[in-house]
């Protein structure tokens, strides 16, 4: 399913990270996509950085890795904060959202002053798989 506003190169790179069910690096992406004539960590980057500025992925920070955001695979609206379970076993990650959470931290914010940017809150431990 080809979406005319991304180039080829973050069609292929969105492609991979739609197909796996863990948390990609930049160098395995292109390790995946070598065959499809992408040989430059750069070209990986340049797809990576556009796909996140339009909310279709995110960067987990303590992964250094990215995965597709589960919004715009139905077309909706991003939240301002997004949370990440990252299970340590088996390496799955599931985004949530909680408007609680969000509305303590625009709060807080808010009370000091603090104009939020970008927030991702990423909660490290065991799915109920691997308990």
């Amino acid at each position: 399913m080809d979406d005319p506003k991304l180039t080829k190169n973050q069609s292929l790179v969105l492609s991979v990270l739609q197909s796996s069910d863990q948390p990609l690096s930049a160098y395995t992406i292109l390790d995946r996509l070598r065959d499809d004539g992408l040989k430059a960590p750069l070209q990986i980057y340049r797809a990576l950085d556009k796909l996140l500025e339009a909310g279709r992925i995110h960067r987990l920070e303590s992964m250094n890795a990215f995965v597709v955001c589960c919004h715009s695979k139905h077309g909706q609206i991003h939240p301002r904060i997004t949370a990440f379970e990252i299970c340590e076993g088996c390496g799955k990650v599931n985004e949530f959202h909680d408007s609680r959470i969000e509305d303590a931290l625009t709060r807080h914010a808010r009370g000091s002053g603090f104009k939020i940017r970008a927030t991702t809150i990423e909660v490290h431990g065991l799915c109920g798989d691997c308990r």
